[in-house]
């Protein structure tokens, strides 16, 4: 239901309450990522799209920069060689890469297939309805599983991440980017006076949504702390599980591998 009723403010409310950093910190978890094309991917929690687009943007990216290459190689075709090779790559932008974003919540998908048509994104990208503690897709699928501020709002943690497990081929990788634990004693005061005082009463003016924006705080207070959040990641079956801290442990981005 909380999610149900932001849904259409989501993206607004994201950008009032992070001052538009959530973008920074989700372009730090694609650089992190660096998707080459051919990779699948799975973002868990993902309605809005957020990240799908973002490793839609990268891949192609890289898809261009490695043509280019290729045309530059062939500097001794004629035109019409070049012409050719350029156009049937360029209908292959993504070089077989794809993403799934999967979500509990109908609205959210939704709004993210709304996003998506009005910016354009239908190559490499479905919605699936699912649960992060059942996800509704064969062992040994993903290369990489993604989870962006969502592992939080799970019921069972501990089952999401076995999911992930289950789901990433050997080699794969698990991300995770979400609110974290402030390990600095004064600022970790001052965020919880901007958590608590402030950001509930952004969510009554911009969301009309007072009830759902506590519980967005309340949440993340709750959530397990860096170190925590690693042994629960390593229990699942993950290796080499490491996070970095973004501004200052307001968020962590966790990553392991299934190997």
């Amino acid at each position: 239901q909380v999610f149900e009723s932001v849904a259409k403010k989501y993206d607004v409310m994201n950008d009032s309450m992070t001052l538009g950093i959530h973008r920074v910190w989700k372009d730090i978890l694609m650089h992190k990522m660096n998707p080459c094309p051919g990779t699948l991917l799975l973002d868990v929690a993902g309605g809005t799209g957020d990240i799908a687009f973002r490793f839609i943007n990268y891949v192609r990216s890289v898809r261009q920069r490695q043509l280019q290459r290729k045309l530059k190689q062939h500097q001794n075709l004629s035109w019409q060689e070049i012409f050719e090779s350029y156009q049937k790559d360029k209908f292959n932008s993504l070089g077989d890469s794809q993403v799934v974003v999967c979500d509990i919540n109908r609205e959210m998908l939704k709004v993210g297939k709304q996003k998506a048509q009005h910016l354009g994104y239908s190559e490499g990208l479905s919605w699936v309805l699912g649960n992060a503690e059942e996800l509704p897709f064969d062992d040994d699928k993903f290369d990489v599983y993604t989870i962006a501020f969502g592992i939080r709002n799970v019921t069972r943690i501990d089952l999401a991440l076995q999911e992930a497990y289950r789901v990433l081929k050997p080699g794969g990788r698990f991300l995770c980017l979400e609110f974290s634990h402030v390990s600095n004693p004064l600022l970790s005061r001052l965020y919880d006076l901007y958590s608590f005082q402030v950001i509930p009463v952004l969510g009554e003016v911009i969301a009309g949504d007072w009830r759902s924006y506590q519980y967005l705080v309340e949440s993340i207070r709750q959530f397990p702390p860096q170190e925590e959040l690693k042994a629960m990641i390593e229990d699942a079956g993950f290796f080499k599980v490491n996070y970095d801290n973004l501004n200052f442990g307001i968020v962590a981005i966790h990553s392991g591998f299934k190997l």
